[in-house]
């Protein structure tokens, strides 16, 4: 299974992943051509070589109008200009993420990335950003337009704007603001979609089955923004890093942004230490700061691993055989409409030699309470087996094909290097009352026209 380790000894900042990953390519300018013609104005992306400790790796350079985040000190992070943070992390994106925070705009983070530029914080940093930049604002719905209007693959951009989305709903949350209230400084929204975006764009290259991030360094202390001082982690990377295993430790500042920590809860399948797996490429993303604890740098292994479970799911079941078919029937139509992933019913033969139903009920793991309930309120049994169980899954997607009747949907799950392709029932069957044709005949040209186009 084609496996790829995130090692955040450091945090990680939107700069720093992207840097790290980068190095993971086979066509490297071909990457970083891709980053200059995406059609952010002024945006210019070059990947510079970089030590840290001794270390050699890459940083990613994100500039606005030739201007590139600064970083402050740490702890200062001036929300509102996301790019504090961004300044630092650009550098080292630890401090810089402290300022990311920025004020709301969970834009700060992305700052991380790049602000350099602009953040006020750094007021040193200066003014770049500052000088204007904060002034003029962007809010989720502007970066969303601003994405979809990018010169990248439809699915890059699905995964950039979930990302934005998780961090306006963790920066809403944080300040007690409507999402439509977060603001982006425009310039540090610029560098830091293009950190985004960036990352998005190298996953989608590499092709990854497993992503494995490691447990992740906050820092420790606090950092300053314009709300005032703010704990580390800064309350929306904690919003956004809720159930991620985590830890501070003596390095005083910011270490994990929200971008950083955003990026990391949408592409990572498990948060553990790094599985048995045969190293083909190491990628190194450096930071600008540096620190005497250790080396500012997230490290991401590419190889392959033995295929493993990626994921887990509740099985609820109890035996039946006092209820009724038409009370079963209801009672799974139910079920189904409460939340469940999948209700199913086995014929058995229960104590007494009674005929009955053995009754399994999917859920996910967070809902194993409220399903239960539901099975025990719903169903004549007094009891119920909980099974909590790992389970192997290809991602789900959807895509549409054309054909001679019009566009017919199509859903696909991919994973472990396998691909399935399954065209949607509804839309078939839908053709094949229209037409008078078969299902199995509308089915087969509708396969049919998808290898048409996956191979043209």
């Amino acid at each position: 299974m084609k496996t790829l380790y995130l090692e955040c000894n450091m945090g990680a900042a939107g700069d720093m992943l992207m840097a790290a990953l980068y190095e993971l390519l086979d066509d490297q300018p071909a990457f970083l051509q891709k980053m200059q013609e995406l059609g952010l104005h002024g945006v210019q992306v070059t990947a510079e070589p970089a030590k840290t400790c001794g270390i050699a790796g890459t940083h990613m350079r994100v500039t606005v109008h030739g201007e590139e985040e600064h970083e402050p000190d740490a702890h200062e992070h001036d929300h509102h200009h996301h790019d504090d943070h961004e300044h630092e992390h650009h550098h080292h994106h630890h401090d810089d993420h402290d300022h990311e925070h920025h004020h709301h705009h969970h834009d700060d983070h992305e700052h991380e990335h790049h602000h350099d530029h602009h953040h006020d914080h750094e007021h040193d940093h200066h003014h770049a950003h500052e000088h204007g930049h904060h002034h003029h604002h962007a809010t989720p719905g502007h970066i969303a337009e601003v994405i979809d209007g990018l010169n990248l693959p439809d699915a890059v951009k699905q995964h950039a704007r979930a990302v934005y989305d998780a961090i306006a709903q963790a920066e809403a949350k944080a300040h007690g603001c409507p999402v439509g209230d977060v603001h982006y400084h425009e310039v540090g929204a610029l560098d830091a979609v293009a950190d985004v975006t960036g990352v998005c764009y190298a996953m989608y290259l590499l092709g990854v089955d497993r992503v494995v991030v490691s447990p992740i360094h906050v820092g420790s202390g606090t950092v300053r923004c314009a709300h005032g001082v703010m704990p580390v982690p800064a309350p929306a990377t904690a919003n956004l890093l809720a159930g991620v295993p985590v830890y501070g430790g003596s390095v005083q500042g910011e270490l994990c942004t929200p971008t950083g920590a955003a990026l990391l809860t949408h592409f990572a399948d498990a948060f553990e230490k790094m599985p048995v797996m045969r190293t083909q490429k190491v990628g190194i993303g450096i930071g600008t700061k540096q620190f005497e604890e250790q080396a500012n740098c997230i490290r991401a292994f590419l190889g392959e691993s033995e295929a493993q479970t990626n994921g887990t799911i509740t099985e609820l079941v109890c035996n039946l055989d006092d209820l009724s078919a038409e009370a079963l029937a209801l009672a799974c139509e139910q079920l189904l409409a409460a939340g469940a992933l999948d209700v199913y019913t086995v014929p058995g033969t229960m104590k007494k030699g009674r005929a009955g139903q053995v009754l399994t009920v999917l859920c996910e793991d967070k809902d194993t309470a409220r399903m239960a309930e539901r099975v025990l309120a719903l169903t004549t049994t007094n009891g119920l087996r909980v099974r909590r169980c790992e389970k192997y899954f290809l991602q789900p997607s959807a895509r549409e094909v054309s054909t001679a009747w019009g566009k017919v949907r199509v859903k696909v799950a991919e994973g472990f290097g396998i691909t399935h392709a399954k065209p949607e029932f509804e839309d078939v069957a839908a053709i094949a009352r229209k037409t008078g044709l078969s299902y199995d005949t509308v089915a087969q040209a509708v396969r049919q026209a998808l290898n048409k186009e996956e191979n043209a």
